[in-house]
């Protein structure tokens, strides 16, 4: 006498056993599966927006270069404003691996106004500046309009604006007039915005020898900018200090721009854990309407189920056919959810003219943390199912 053994299902039987309860209810499927996609949305999005912000500022840094520092005044012992000396920026630019140096000086008595009808205390925050010739070349500075200050303008009333001064001024192209210190200067230039060296964004800038003769400027540079090495910038970080001031290094700073930047993004990383959290909590959400649909729809197949056990299926098999189900579930809400998180990021990458990536991790683990869930949320319908003896399910069905 021989035993009868049950037919084993083939993975293609399984995907279309697990299809067609997912056919059979597809609002249900539906509203479950998007459960899922919004996790995986949430997640993928942020993920996404959070690279391709540190993609641009990559991209940033590569253009503006690492290897600019700052050099500015401190204090004195005493709690005082320190000065740097006037031949600070001339013993900078002896130290080997500096290639540029160049150097703004505030003019703290003047203040720029667009015409003289404005009250005095109304100064938009804008500050006037004394400015070398060099000075876009080594912070990296481009103009929007105009031309930058020459070694004639430089000694008479000419001014470039930064871009949040020319905006704070209602001016918007070279040629216009502004009251400088009293005195009217003619606008040459308007400066694109400094991303290494945001002071100049809302300066007035004018050339040195000018600030002397008509702003009464005392010569003191405030802020040396200096290119060096890419190699030996942190060997010029730990002298400039002594160089720029050999009597009173203590008395001054040094900083470098783009650790700032950095700094920033760092910052937002602490924002983008946050929503990644939230991004969980939707997740789980999500992988809690699967397990009920599924518990539900054990509940309404019992007669199918029955009928199935009746025909030879095997516990196992039951068991197999509900994890398929709540496998298909899931992916198709894990995948709706990738593809979303993508346009997103996508569209907001595009809004603010970033290059848009998606780590190819996210997707993978996108579609891993759905085949979790998949399985977790089937498991105990499944097992659920496969328990029911086929007179029972048949007699509550």
């Amino acid at each position: 006498m021989s035993s009868l053994n049950p037919a084993r299902l083939s993975v293609r039987d399984v995907l279309r056993v697990g299809g067609t309860g997912l056919r059979a209810r597809p609002l249900r499927a539906f509203l479950s599966a998007l459960g899922i996609a919004i996790g995986i949305a949430a997640m993928t999005a942020v993920v996404g927006i959070s690279a391709s912000s540190r993609a641009e500022l990559d991209a940033r840094l590569a253009a503006l270069g690492t290897n600019l520092l700052t050099v500015s005044p401190g204090r004195t012992m005493f709690g005082d404003d320190a000065t740097l000396p006037d031949e600070s920026v001339a013993m900078i630019s002896r130290i080997g691996p500096v290639q540029e140096v160049s150097a703004t000086g505030a003019v703290s008595d003047a203040h720029a106004y667009r015409n003289d009808q404005i009250p005095p205390a109304q100064t938009g925050g804008v500050s006037v500046m004394a400015a070398r010739l060099d000075l876009p070349a080594t912070v990296g500075a481009s103009l929007t309009d105009g031309s930058w200050l020459n070694a004639a303008t430089a000694s008479y009333p000419a001014a470039v604006l930064g871009a949040q001064a020319a905006s704070v001024l209602g001016i918007h192209h070279a040629g216009v007039q502004v009251l400088v210190g009293g005195r009217w200067f003619t606008v040459v230039g308007i400066l694109d915005e400094v991303p290494l060296a945001s002071e100049l964004d809302t300066a007035v800038l004018v050339g040195w020898k000018a600030a002397a003769s008509y702003l009464g400027f005392d010569g003191h540079p405030t802020t040396v900018y200096t290119r060096s090495d890419d190699a030996f910038v942190e060997a010029v970080q730990a002298v400039l200090a002594a160089t720029a001031n050999p009597t009173a290094p203590n008395e001054v700073e040094v900083s470098r721009p783009s650790d700032a930047l950095a700094a920033r993004q760092a910052t937002s990383q602490t924002f983008t854990a946050l929503l990644l959290g939230l991004g969980a909590v939707a997740l789980l959400v999500g992988g809690i309407g699967v397990a009920n649909t599924m518990v539900i729809s054990v509940l309404e197949r019992r007669s199918e189920i029955g009928l199935r056990r009746s025909l030879g299926a095997t516990r196992g098999q039951i068991r197999t056919q509900f994890v398929a189900e709540s496998l298909l579930l899931s992916l198709l809400g894990g995948a709706g959810g990738v593809l979303l998180g993508g346009l997103v990021t996508a569209g907001y990458a595009f809004v603010q003219s970033w290059p848009a990536v998606v780590p190819t991790w996210v997707i993978f683990g996108g579609v891993t943390a759905t085949v979790v869930i998949g399985a977790l949320a089937g498991l105990y319908p499944a097992v659920r199912a496969a328990r029911l003896s086929p007179t029972e399910a048949l007699a509550t069905g």
